[in-house]
């Protein structure tokens, strides 16, 4: 199973992710978390992208595919992966079209978090103040201001994916405003829906051999009956053909006794 959740900061997108992984067994792709594991590192890309994260930014579309394209040839994709926080443009989801075709994989499913951004807002505010208030340290880019940035982001560049996956049938959206349990319950759904569960499937496959086999079954019982239906026509053919025979010579003696008779008759 491969899967993209689509949504803006603050939508939940990780939280479904990581259900998703338990449920499917299936790996989680989080371009911001493998980001952010190279910013702690220190490593050039890592630096690269420091700054740019701060300030709510986009990284840049080389950085990202080539940490997708890396992640996806790892052995713990082979049963699949939800990507979280990738795409984030069309120019991105056309790289990881390319990027798939090329390795024989596709795409399950799309599954879009709708939510209302004044209430993510007001979220992220309320969390900062409790995170203030208990003395915790908040992340450069966690802050209202910087939610706002990454919202505009988020409308200009990523929204557009809505279109794009819906125009190749891929979308499915649900209430990210709903509770957590009740988004997971709609997500289940949506994926029923496009794809069947594993026992429907595998059911399927059952159902749709035993027709195969069904049927050639019943090809070759017809094939059967009509040889033998030959091969009993043609014995019924021979035994009236006997059975006149037999008559016919019965007749004919019957025929050359009584002649005789009226010979002797005669001559008497």
């Amino acid at each position: 199973m491969r899967l993209i959740l689509l949504g803006p900061p603050g939508a939940g997108k990780g939280t479904q992710a990581q259900r998703l992984v338990r449920k499917h067994r299936i790996v989680q792709l989080s371009t911001g978390d493998m980001l952010r594991a190279a910013v702690a590192a220190g490593t050039p890309v890592g630096l690269r992208a420091k700054s740019i994260m701060e300030r709510g930014e986009l990284v840049p579309d080389d950085v990202v595919i080539a940490i997708i394209a890396d992640r996806i040839d790892e052995p713990d994709t082979r049963r699949g992966f939800v990507l979280d926080g990738f795409p984030r443009t069309v120019a991105q989801a056309e790289a990881l079209d390319r990027l798939l075709a090329a390795r024989g994989l596709t795409l399950d499913a799309v599954i879009e978090l709708k939510v209302d951004e004044n209430i993510l807002l007001e979220r992220i505010r309320k969390r900062v103040a409790e995170m203030t208030a208990r003395g915790e340290t908040l992340r450069a880019d966690d802050t209202p201001d910087v939610l706002k940035g990454r919202l505009a982001a988020y409308r200009a560049q990523t929204a557009p994916l809505v279109d794009y996956y819906a125009r190749r049938g891929l979308l499915k959206s649900v209430d990210g405003m709903a509770p957590i349990d009740a988004v997971t319950a709609a997500i289940d759904r949506v994926l029923r829906d496009s794809r069947g569960t594993a026992p429907e499937r595998k059911a399927g496959r059952k159902a749709g051999a035993s027709g195969r086999k069904g049927v050639a079954a019943g090809k070759k019982g017809a094939a059967k009956a009509r040889k033998s239906g030959a091969r009993k026509t043609g014995a019924s053919s021979a035994a009236k053909s006997a059975k006149a025979g037999r008559r016919g010579t019965s007749v004919r003696r019957r025929r050359g006794r009584s002649a005789a008779r009226k010979r002797l008759t005669r001559t008497g």
